[in-house]
């Protein structure tokens, strides 16, 4: 496959059986083929996402030493800051070429549940910023949930199989700054080539160049959604559930050329994890002869442990 399925939401959204059949044999044939789809029909309007930019332009234009003041120390990078270069691609040394913030739960009804994750981090410099963050983060969750259940029917599971794993779940909203590269990069990328760790990844900003997604003959496709598309891949938590089935590509951001060194890049990932305690253990459904276990069981929460040790992020 070289170019990213286009799928849109309303299709499964809407009270036609087809229509809905059609949106889950689509992402479910993307999946397996590459692992990314291009979404329409998303909750996501227009103003929350322009306000959403801007707000991140905001944040990420304050002075280094203002931004500092967000970055907390003892919890891998879970919320507030993570300053330029801090984060590498497993089995990389160079830190890629970004800065970026995380926005977490917002936990409304479960107290333990409250106490399992660290705090939002609050910008007093840029108040708006925490307000439309919180908006964006619910908005690309909701969009999430529903992905998950076009995918839980392909897998032949009920449809609202991931529902109580994902509510309260660990996800994150990641905005980033990529800034302008300002000497020659001495192989460092603005992302390298990776995977992510979770059950699937929305991203807001796949508008131009620079992400790429390697397909299953080992060559590099550009992955550039339309303004009003997200892009959305599997991650590694689905993939392995899934016993490969579902496909969690390997992905990177390459440095504009040269012409546009000293170009931004914003990009605003949402990766939908579920609760620690969410068996990942490989689906029944998904062993045969000819695809024996690949997986040993584990949950979400030591997968997310021992690859936030393997990112740099927790020591």
């Amino acid at each position: 496959m070289n170019k990213i399925p286009s799928v849109n939401l309303e299709d499964f959204l809407s009270d036609d059986p087809k229509r809905k059949q059609k949106f889950v044999d689509e992402i479910g044939k993307a999946y397996e083929e590459i692992g990314f789809v291009a979404l329409k029909g998303h909750f996501l309007d227009d103003k929350l996402v322009d306000d959403l930019y801007e707000e991140i332009k905001n944040f990420f234009e304050l002075p280094l030493e203002t931004k500092q003041k967000y970055e907390i120390p003892g919890i891998g990078g879970q919320r507030g800051y993570v300053s330029f270069g801090k984060e590498s691609a497993k089995g990389k040394k160079e830190g890629d070429l970004k800065e970026f913030w995380h926005f977490g739960q917002y936990v409304e009804d479960d107290l333990q549940r409250a106490k399992e994750y660290p705090e939002n981090v609050e910008v007093k410099e840029v108040p708006n910023f925490n307000v439309v963050g919180k908006k964006a983060y619910q908005t690309l969750e909701k969009t999430a949930k529903y992905v998950l259940r076009a995918l839980a029917l392909h897998l032949g599971l009920e449809e609202t199989y991931f529902d109580n794993y994902i509510h309260n779940g660990n996800s994150i909203l990641r905005p980033i700054h990529y800034p302008p590269i300002t000497q020659e990069p001495d192989n460092a990328v603005r992302a390298a080539a990776h995977g992510d760790i979770n059950l699937i990844t929305l991203l807001m900003g796949a508008q131009g160049r620079g992400l790429q997604v390697q397909n299953h003959n080992g060559d590099w496709i550009d992955a550039i959604a339309e303004p009003d598309e997200l892009m959305i891949n599997v991650g590694d938590m689905l993939s392995r559930h899934t016993n490969n089935r579902l496909k969690s590509t390997i992905h990177r951001v390459v440095n504009p050329p040269r012409e546009l060194w000293g170009t931004s890049r914003y990009s605003i990932p949402f990766f939908m994890h579920p609760i620690s305690e969410m068996k990942l253990d490989v689906l029944d459904s998904c062993v045969d002869e000819n695809n024996p276990k690949q997986y040993e069981d584990i949950t979400a929460g030591e997968f997310l442990d021992q690859r936030l040790r393997e990112l740099g992020l927790k020591k």
